[in-house]
């Protein structure tokens, strides 16, 4: 998923950021908002981080320009919602640009979007839809961390296909998605259990920090006590 550096026309690199750059700043402002009103959370924030790091950095080769991993980012949205997420997201990618070729500072943007704002909003409402209609937060956590990094790739395949339409936009994001779909259709599913396993060890350890921060309800919180 992480587009390489100087892959993109630099009309393209500019519109990311433009489109990135305000989402990320909102999360700044509701990390604050969270730490100073539950500041117990701050080690599960540094958690989230350091899963999306872990993972996203686990690449394969797949299309020129950009590359197949896990995301990591179901868990942080889940927890702290998707404008936390993109912060983690946008470090995440910068440590990566500088540390690990993997990824651009020119990229950097529509890196951030795919990965930190459209992946992570798309895990945030499957988990609040999952839980609305009574299922498990166990199933809910799961379809969220496939759904995350499935749009992850659905959007860097948009991304890719925006700026190199040949021969038609439509039939270029076909291309991308097949390409994508060998490795990322396996790995999502990966990912996800690997996802519940993290949840339901923080569940079981500290199901009072996640009913502070919405995550479970009252009555998750004692069906894990009475487990």
């Amino acid at each position: 998923m992480h587009i390489m550096e100087g892959f993109l026309p630099w009309q393209w690199c500019l519109f990311w950021y433009m489109v990135a750059i305000p989402v990320v700043a909102y999360g700044v402002i509701q990390i604050k908002k969270i730490t100073n009103e539950h500041p117990e959370s701050k080690p599960l924030l540094a958690v989230s981080g350091a899963f999306v790091f872990v993972l996203s950095s686990l690449k394969l080769p797949s299309v020129t320009g950009s590359c197949s991993h896990p995301t990591g980012n179901g868990l942080g949205a889940v927890l702290f919602g998707p404008a936390v997420a993109s912060v983690l997201g946008a470090i995440v990618l910068v440590f990566q640009a500088l540390l690990l070729a993997h990824g651009g500072l020119t990229t950097l943007g529509a890196n951030i979007f795919s990965m930190g704002i459209v992946g992570p909003l798309a895990a945030w409402l499957i988990y609040k839809g999952v839980i609305r209609v009574g299922w498990s937060s166990s199933m809910g956590i799961f379809l969220a961390a496939v759904a995350g990094n499935w749009l992850t790739y659905v959007t860097t395949a948009t991304q890719l296909s925006l700026a190199f339409p040949l021969p038609t936009f439509g039939e270029a994001f076909v291309k991308f998605m097949l390409i994508f779909a060998y490795t990322q259709i396996p790995l999502a599913i990966a990912e996800g259990l690997l996802t519940v396993v993290i949840f339901d060890y923080i569940l079981k350890l500290r199901p009072d920090i996640l009913e502070k921060l919405k995550v479970i309800t009252p009555q998750d919180k004692n069906l894990e006590e009475a487990v």
